[in-house]
């Protein structure tokens, strides 16, 4: 007999009432579906039983009757509270509402049970008995189980979004000034919302950062980031990126077709970078996803519906680029549902103590280099440069000072490139600048030392000789200080 012989038997043989039992393979057929029926019942690992609308017996699995130490054929005709101690099934099949979960004790054991109304033709003929759980013990091991798989799958999700490097959230987003704390916590606001947004800013001022953080604290942020750098693309390429590819679809393409970053996406967020470097042609195809909520693939005929949130981020100015006909107005009005302008480096300069030490944490841990410390010099340095690279720049820097230290656990001016030492600024109360090139016996070290001692001997001042306050205010440990004050000799200025 073939495949399509035995589907439709088999289909028949469902169909019990309408087999024509004056034929006796018919009746072989149907008593073989029986008996197979049967031994699934038996042997099912759950616990069955099956009444009629009087609540007597029609039917009880194998498994059941010997853990209650009846006869199988005797517990068949019995009424059900006759058999099985504290049953509601006879009051079940009265009601005709289901209990589902229900503890119920037999033979001294807790366990847990569902019971269900069986309706034919919209009549109650009967209910259907089973004990999931023996006893509480198995229940309790299996929620664990549950829960370790929960964890576990947690447990992946964290690793998949480390992978992808999207474990990023607004703590990560340093800075006290006003301007930043602003654009925080309009980024926090939008982060609540569905809408697309649009992050404007200088290279390097943390676009990527602010969309990572944006995601994570979002309604999809279990799943992952998708990023998509619009600008490092090859434009042939592109397409097939964004929206995937069918099998066949060009040479070279692999077998069974792939799917694009906007199929990853869906029910998440992809976060399209550099967006001002999209293909006029491209701009087309981005804008009927954003209208449509579908894409279609390279070599392919069928839309597939797609769910996905967009932040765009850019460093060039779109409203020119509009205007010279090189970015589609339409696609700018679709991105641009909330713009966040995110500040250059050089005009939040009182958060640059704060950036540096933090990138100095990281860094140092990255490269297993025990350096805890930016002398101020050095700091007054870094305030008084004009960042063109912004903080990108900055981290740049500081991993290039630590790759120069060697016996300090400080960054020093010294340790800084001479385009950075050249602006710094002795503070006195005046805005004289330091001539780095003094007279011929003045070294770099003797310059780095003075600029020193006058910043610290002003914080003293500052703070009325209060040690804890002059440490905080320098950003150094107070050993380090109590240190410098002795070598410096300005014990004569602290309380």
């Amino acid at each position: 007999m073939n495949n399509k012989s035995k589907k439709l038997k088999y289909r028949d043989l469902n169909l019990i009432e309408k087999i024509d039992f004056d034929s006796e393979e018919r009746r072989n057929d149907a008593e073989f579906l029986l008996n197979l029926y049967k031994d699934i019942f038996n042997i099912t690992y759950n616990w069955l039983v099956v009444v009629d609308e009087e609540g007597y017996i029609i039917m009880i699995n194998k498994r059941y009757c010997d853990f209650l130490g009846v006869d199988q054929e005797e517990a068949i005709g019995s009424h059900v509270t006759d058999i099985i101690d504290n049953t509601r099934m006879h009051i079940v099949v009265k009601t005709g509402q289901k209990e589902i979960g229900d503890i119920q004790e037999i033979k001294g054991n807790q366990m847990i049970a569902d019971r269900i109304p069986i309706f034919r033709n919209g009549k109650l003929i009967g209910g259907l008995g089973t004990v999931i759980f023996k006893n509480l013990v198995e229940f309790d091991v299996y929620v664990k189980n549950i829960l370790k798989m929960e964890k576990e799958l947690e447990f992946y999700k964290k690793e998949l979004k480390k992978a992808l490097g999207g474990n990023y959230n607004f703590d990560n987003i340093v800075g006290s000034s006003s301007s930043i704390k602003q654009v925080k916590e309009l980024a926090k606001k939008v982060a609540a919302s569905k809408s697309n947004v649009l992050l404007l800013g200088e290279s390097g001022t943390g676009k990527e950062l602010f969309a990572h953080a944006i995601h994570n604290a979002s309604s999809r942020g279990e799943y992952p980031l998708i990023k998509v750098n619009c600008g490092a693309i090859p434009s042939e390429l592109i397409e097939s990126e964004l929206f995937g590819y069918e099998h066949g679809a060009f040479t070279g393409a692999k077998k069974g077709g792939k799917p694009g970053k906007f199929e990853l996406a869906n029910n998440s967020t992809i976060f399209l970078d550099e967006i001002g470097d999209l293909p006029l042609n491209m701009q087309v195809k981005i804008l009927r996803v954003l209208q449509e909520r579908e894409i279609e693939r390279v070599g392919g005929t069928k839309s597939y519906k797609v769910d996905v949130r967009v932040i765009a981020a850019t460093n060039k100015n779109l409203q020119d680029m509009m205007e010279k006909n090189v970015f589609r107005e339409d696609l700018y009005y679709r991105l641009n549902v909330i713009s966040i302008n995110i500040p250059p480096l050089r005009e939040r300069k009182e958060d640059i103590a704060l950036i540096a030490n933090h990138l100095l944490k990281k860094l140092a841990g990255e490269m297993d280099r025990h350096v805890t410390e930016i002398s101020p010099a050095a700091i007054q340095a870094l305030k008084n440069y004009h960042w063109p690279g912004n903080i990108r720049e900055l981290a740049n820097l500081i991993e290039r000072a630590l790759n120069l230290v060697e016996k300090e656990a400080m960054i020093t001016l010294e340790h800084l490139p001479y385009y950075i030492r050249k602006s710094i600024e002795v503070i006195t109360g005046s805005s004289k600048m330091l001539p780095l090139e003094g007279n011929e016996n003045t070294t770099l070290k003797e310059i780095v030392e003075e600029v020193e001692r006058k910043t610290i001997s002003q914080a003293l001042q500052e703070t009325g000789g209060n040690k804890y306050q002059t440490s905080i205010k320098l950003g150094i440990s107070r050993t380090s200080l109590y240190e410098k004050i002795k070598k410096y000799g300005l014990e004569m200025l602290i309380k």
